[in-house]
């Protein structure tokens, strides 16, 4: 029992940790709806079931690559690819998809959302999570953190059923964090939305050079 306890506990901890992608996914439910964002976070689910297998049938080849020099260039990376990101998002004119916002001021129209649009979303979700280099590292540490609680030591099968609930966990919350969002939908008007775009690209930004920062001042 202790193991499955231990599996949800850690499931929910991690899906309601603030980082750049829960920002990107509560946008995107309000501004494109539940589809929209059950695409996106699929996408994220899709690469974090890829960090998993890498995670889990490559353990100690990933450790040796857990050196001073390596996250340096990770992080660079992925710092680089976040601040761009984050750049593009505060410039961004912002839209609504499906119906009309209509505010006193200002009609917001949104375009109808197409499959190539979901399909694209999902790509948009699995490339930001999958840029994220520590994304990896946490999931490295779930899979050791499994084996400590897994009945049989050795089976690799205990640490895939630990690692299934943690995820299943995670994308539960995500649901209910897209259905939460959207309740806010009725409520969103331009001027909201670019200011949802400004934070956006700042969050980002701010974790692309921390993450450039952070091994370069850990080095010093």
């Amino acid at each position: 029992m202790q193991f499955f306890i231990q599996a949800f506990s850690i499931g929910f901890l991690l899906s309601v940790l603030i980082g750049p992608v829960f920002f990107i996914l509560l946008e995107t439910s309000i501004t494109k709806g539940f589809r929209a964002a059950i695409s996106f976070d699929l996408g994220v689910f899709l690469s974090d079931l890829l960090y998993i297998l890498i995670a889990v049938m490559f353990m100690e080849q990933i450790k040796g690559l857990d050196t001073a020099s390596n996250k340096i260039l990770f992080s660079f990376i992925g710092g680089t690819i976040f601040i761009l990101y984050g750049l593009f998002t505060f410039f961004k004119k912002p839209a609504l998809t499906e119906n009309s916002v209509i505010d006193t001021n200002e009609v917001v129209n949104m375009p109808v959302t197409q499959t190539k649009d979901y399909v694209m979303l999902g790509v948009k979700g699995f490339l930001l999570n999958f840029a994220n280099p520590l994304v990896i590292f946490y999931w490295l540490s779930v899979a050791s953190f499994a084996n400590q609680f897994a009945p049989d030591k050795s089976g690799i099968g205990w640490v895939f059923l630990f690692i299934s609930i943690v995820l299943l966990t995670f994308f539960g919350v995500d649901i209910l964090k897209i259905l939460a969002a959207k309740k806010l939908r009725p409520l969103v008007n331009q001027k909201l939305l670019t200011a949802l775009n400004r934070v956006i690209g700042i969050v980002f930004c701010l974790f692309g050079v921390f993450l450039i920062l952070q091994n370069l001042i850990q080095k010093t």
